[in-house]
Protein backbone atom coordinates (compact mmCIF):
# COMPACT_ATOMS: atom_id res chain seq x y z
CA UNK A 1 0.00 0.00 0.00
CA UNK A 2 1.41 3.38 -0.96
CA UNK A 3 1.72 6.21 1.51
CA UNK A 4 -0.83 8.99 1.28
CA UNK A 5 0.71 12.36 0.40
CA UNK A 6 -0.55 15.86 1.20
CA UNK A 7 0.93 19.24 0.36
CA UNK A 8 0.23 22.38 2.39
CA UNK A 9 1.04 25.59 0.50
CA UNK A 10 2.30 28.60 2.42
CA UNK A 11 2.63 32.18 1.25
CA UNK A 12 3.72 35.16 3.31
CA UNK A 13 0.71 36.33 5.30
CA UNK A 14 -0.82 32.85 5.80
CA UNK A 15 -3.09 32.24 8.80
CA UNK A 16 -0.90 30.24 11.17
CA UNK A 17 -3.64 28.19 12.88
CA UNK A 18 -5.11 27.20 9.53
CA UNK A 19 -1.76 25.86 8.35
CA UNK A 20 -0.25 24.27 11.45
CA UNK A 21 -3.41 22.48 12.61
CA UNK A 22 -3.87 20.43 9.41
CA UNK A 23 -0.12 19.72 9.25
CA UNK A 24 -0.17 18.41 12.83
CA UNK A 25 -3.35 16.35 12.51
CA UNK A 26 -2.43 14.84 9.13
CA UNK A 27 0.95 13.81 10.48
CA UNK A 28 -0.80 12.21 13.50
CA UNK A 29 -2.76 10.22 10.90
CA UNK A 30 0.52 9.08 9.29
CA UNK A 31 -0.24 11.02 6.12
CA UNK A 32 3.03 12.20 4.57
CA UNK A 33 2.48 15.95 4.75
CA UNK A 34 4.90 18.39 3.13
CA UNK A 35 4.99 22.13 3.71
CA UNK A 36 5.62 24.03 0.48
CA UNK A 37 6.69 27.68 0.29
CA UNK A 38 5.44 29.35 -2.88
CA UNK A 39 8.31 31.85 -2.74
CA UNK A 40 12.03 31.27 -3.26
CA UNK A 41 12.55 31.24 0.51
CA UNK A 42 11.83 28.29 2.80
CA UNK A 43 11.07 30.66 5.67
CA UNK A 44 7.48 31.89 5.40
CA UNK A 45 6.08 34.56 7.72
CA UNK A 46 2.45 34.25 8.80
CA UNK A 47 -0.15 36.97 9.20
CA UNK A 48 0.64 37.25 12.92
CA UNK A 49 4.42 37.26 12.63
CA UNK A 50 5.00 33.53 13.24
CA UNK A 51 7.60 32.10 10.87
CA UNK A 52 7.45 28.53 9.57
CA UNK A 53 10.25 26.80 7.72
CA UNK A 54 8.83 24.92 4.75
CA UNK A 55 10.10 21.50 3.75
CA UNK A 56 10.88 22.87 0.29
CA UNK A 57 10.14 25.68 -2.11
CA UNK A 58 7.55 25.32 -4.86
CA UNK A 59 10.05 25.22 -7.74
CA UNK A 60 11.82 22.20 -6.17
CA UNK A 61 8.69 20.13 -5.60
CA UNK A 62 6.71 17.75 -7.76
CA UNK A 63 3.02 17.27 -7.08
CA UNK A 64 2.02 14.30 -9.25
CA UNK A 65 1.96 12.03 -6.19
CA UNK A 66 -0.38 14.32 -4.23
CA UNK A 67 -3.50 12.83 -2.70
CA UNK A 68 -4.48 16.20 -1.20
CA UNK A 69 -3.64 19.87 -1.71
CA UNK A 70 -4.30 22.16 1.26
CA UNK A 71 -4.67 25.94 1.09
CA UNK A 72 -4.66 27.89 4.37
CA UNK A 73 -6.29 31.31 4.38
CA UNK A 74 -5.10 34.54 5.93
CA UNK A 75 -4.22 37.86 4.37
CA UNK A 76 -2.27 38.62 2.37
CA UNK A 77 -1.49 34.87 2.22
CA UNK A 78 -4.61 34.02 0.22
CA UNK A 79 -3.89 36.83 -2.25
CA UNK A 80 -0.31 35.60 -2.62
CA UNK A 81 -1.48 32.02 -3.25
CA UNK A 82 -4.07 33.25 -5.72
CA UNK A 83 -1.48 35.22 -7.70
CA UNK A 84 0.89 32.24 -8.09
CA UNK A 85 0.20 30.99 -11.64
CA UNK A 86 2.18 27.74 -11.31
CA UNK A 87 0.19 26.83 -8.17
CA UNK A 88 -3.00 27.61 -10.08
CA UNK A 89 -1.97 25.04 -12.71
CA UNK A 90 -1.24 22.41 -10.02
CA UNK A 91 -4.65 23.03 -8.41
CA UNK A 92 -6.48 22.79 -11.74
CA UNK A 93 -4.69 19.57 -12.72
CA UNK A 94 -5.40 18.06 -9.30
CA UNK A 95 -9.08 19.01 -9.63
CA UNK A 96 -9.28 17.47 -13.11
CA UNK A 97 -7.96 14.23 -11.56
CA UNK A 98 -10.76 14.44 -8.93
CA UNK A 99 -8.21 14.39 -6.10
CA UNK A 100 -8.86 16.09 -2.77
CA UNK A 101 -8.46 19.87 -2.47
CA UNK A 102 -9.02 21.54 0.90
CA UNK A 103 -9.21 25.30 1.51
CA UNK A 104 -10.09 27.27 4.64
CA UNK A 105 -11.14 30.83 5.54
CA UNK A 106 -10.36 33.17 2.62
CA UNK A 107 -8.67 30.43 0.53
CA UNK A 108 -11.89 28.87 -0.86
CA UNK A 109 -12.15 32.10 -2.87
CA UNK A 110 -9.22 30.80 -4.94
CA UNK A 111 -11.28 27.75 -5.92
CA UNK A 112 -14.33 29.90 -6.67
CA UNK A 113 -12.33 32.23 -8.87
CA UNK A 114 -10.95 29.21 -10.75
CA UNK A 115 -14.50 27.99 -11.47
CA UNK A 116 -14.07 24.84 -9.39
CA UNK A 117 -17.12 25.31 -7.16
CA UNK A 118 -19.87 25.20 -9.80
CA UNK A 119 -22.75 23.17 -8.37
CA UNK A 120 -20.88 22.41 -5.15
CA UNK A 121 -21.70 23.36 -1.58
CA UNK A 122 -18.95 25.49 -0.03
CA UNK A 123 -18.15 27.72 2.95
CA UNK A 124 -15.56 30.40 3.65
CA UNK A 125 -14.91 33.45 5.77
CA UNK A 126 -18.14 35.48 5.41
CA UNK A 127 -16.63 38.53 3.69
CA UNK A 128 -15.32 36.26 0.88
CA UNK A 129 -18.62 34.49 0.12
CA UNK A 130 -19.15 36.55 -3.04
CA UNK A 131 -16.04 34.91 -4.49
CA UNK A 132 -17.42 31.36 -4.18
CA UNK A 133 -18.58 31.62 -7.80
CA UNK A 134 -21.10 28.96 -8.78
CA UNK A 135 -21.29 27.45 -5.28
CA UNK A 136 -24.24 26.92 -3.00
CA UNK A 137 -22.88 28.89 -0.03
CA UNK A 138 -23.45 27.16 3.29
CA UNK A 139 -23.89 29.56 6.18
CA UNK A 140 -24.78 27.17 8.98
CA UNK A 141 -21.76 24.85 8.86
CA UNK A 142 -18.09 25.25 9.72
CA UNK A 143 -16.76 22.58 7.32
CA UNK A 144 -18.27 21.34 4.06
CA UNK A 145 -17.21 18.45 1.83
CA UNK A 146 -18.67 18.52 -1.65
CA UNK A 147 -17.24 16.05 -4.12
CA UNK A 148 -13.44 16.28 -4.04
CA UNK A 149 -13.43 19.67 -2.30
CA UNK A 150 -13.39 20.48 1.41
CA UNK A 151 -13.95 24.07 2.49
CA UNK A 152 -14.02 25.56 5.98
CA UNK A 153 -15.15 28.84 7.49
CA UNK A 154 -12.24 30.24 9.50
CA UNK A 155 -9.42 29.67 12.00
CA UNK A 156 -11.86 28.38 14.62
CA UNK A 157 -12.77 25.54 12.24
CA UNK A 158 -9.17 24.36 11.81
CA UNK A 159 -9.44 21.15 13.86
CA UNK A 160 -12.73 20.09 12.26
CA UNK A 161 -11.24 20.97 8.85
CA UNK A 162 -8.16 18.82 9.47
CA UNK A 163 -10.21 15.91 10.79
CA UNK A 164 -12.41 16.04 7.68
CA UNK A 165 -9.28 15.80 5.52
CA UNK A 166 -8.20 12.72 7.51
CA UNK A 167 -11.72 11.26 7.20
CA UNK A 168 -11.66 11.81 3.43
CA UNK A 169 -8.16 10.39 2.88
CA UNK A 170 -8.33 7.60 5.47
CA UNK A 171 -11.61 6.82 7.26
CA UNK A 172 -14.11 7.87 9.94
CA UNK A 173 -12.53 5.63 12.56
CA UNK A 174 -9.07 7.21 12.37
CA UNK A 175 -10.50 10.73 12.25
CA UNK A 176 -12.62 10.01 15.35
CA UNK A 177 -9.68 8.38 17.14
CA UNK A 178 -7.49 11.45 16.59
CA UNK A 179 -10.34 13.74 17.65
CA UNK A 180 -10.75 11.76 20.87
CA UNK A 181 -6.98 11.80 21.51
CA UNK A 182 -6.92 15.59 21.36
CA UNK A 183 -10.12 15.86 23.43
CA UNK A 184 -12.47 17.57 21.01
Amino acid sequence: MSTLKAYVFLADGFEEIEAVTPIDILRRANIDTSIISISDNKLVVGAHGISIEADCIFSEARFEDADALILPGGLPGTTNLSNHKELEQVILAHHTSKKLIAAICAAPSILGNLGMLDGKEAICYPSFEHQLKGAEVSRNKNVVKSGNIITAKAAGSSIAFALEIVRSLQNDELSSKIGEAIFI
